[in-house]
C-alpha cells in the first residue's frame, strides 16, 4: 500500500490572450511546491514588467513541483469559441501535470465541465492565489515569446509589440493589409474586415 503524500497538491490554472485578435491562447497549470520557500514577487502577469515576468519564469519552471502550458490554435477559437477555447486550455493543462493535482484554483468566474480533479473558480484568482500568479507569468510569457517569434513571419502587423490585441497600430495593419493565418476570425473587427473584402 503506497503512502499518502505529505501535503495536498494545488494547482493553479490562468490563461493570457483571450482578447487578441490574433494569436493561440495559452493556458498554463503550476503546483508550487509547499516544501520550498516561497517564489517572492508573484503577481497577476498583468501587473508585471516583460523584465519581471520573465525573471519569475526561470524561477517558477526550476521550483514548481509540476507545471505544464498549453496552447489553443487560431482554427480552434474560431470553431468553438474563446471561451470554450480557454476552457478546454485549462482542462488539458490539469490533465498534463504530473504529478497529478489533488484540486486546482481557476482563474476567473466559470470551471470547465471535465477536470481531473475537484476545482474552485476565483475572479481575480491572479492577483489572489500565488498558484494561479505564477500560472498567469507561465502562459504570459509563453503567449508573448510566440507572438515575437511570429513576428518575423508576417511582417507588418507589429505582433511583436502590441501581441496580437487590437491596438491603433494593429488596426492600422488590418485596414492596409487585410487579415492573415494569425487572426481570428470569429472576432471582430477581424470578421468585419472579412465582409468588407468578400
Amino acid at each position: 500500500m503506497s503512502a499518502l503524500p505529505p501535503f495536498e497538491l494545488v494547482a493553479g490554472v490562468d490563461e493570457a490572450g483571450r482578447g487578441p485578435l490574433a494569436g493561440p491562447v495559452f493556458v498554463a497549470a503550476v503546483i508550487l511546491d509547499p516544501s520550498r520557500p516561497r517564489i517572492r514577487g508573484l503577481a497577476d502577469s498583468k501587473a508585471l514588467s516583460a523584465k519581471q515576468r520573465e525573471k519569475l519564469d526561470l524561477k517558477i519552471r526550476e521550483r514548481a513541483l509540476a507545471f505544464s502550458v498549453i496552447e489553443i490554435g487560431v482554427d480552434e477559437i474560431d470553431r468553438i469559441n474563446i471561451l470554450q477555447a480557454s476552457l478546454l486550455g485549462m482542462s488539458r493543462a490539469l490533465a498534463a501535470l504530473s504529478p497529478c493535482a489533488h484540486r486546482a484554483l481557476i482563474d476567473g468566474n466559470q470551471l470547465p465541465r471535465e477536470l481531473p480533479c475537484p476545482a474552485r473558480a476565483i475572479v481575480d484568482g491572479d492577483a489572489l492565489e500565488p498558484a494561479i500568479s505564477a500560472a498567469s507569468i507561465l502562459a504570459k510569457v509563453a503567449r508573448d515569446r510566440l507572438m515575437t517569434t511570429l513576428d518575423a513571419a508576417h511582417p507588418g502587423y507589429g505582433f511583436a509589440r502590441h501581441k496580437g490585441y487590437g491596438t491603433p497600430e494593429h488596426l492600422a495593419a488590418l485596414d492596409r493589409m487585410g487579415p492573415c493565418v494569425l487572426h481570428r476570425r470569429s472576432f471582430m473587427p477581424v470578421k468585419q474586415m472579412q465582409l468588407v473584402l468578400a
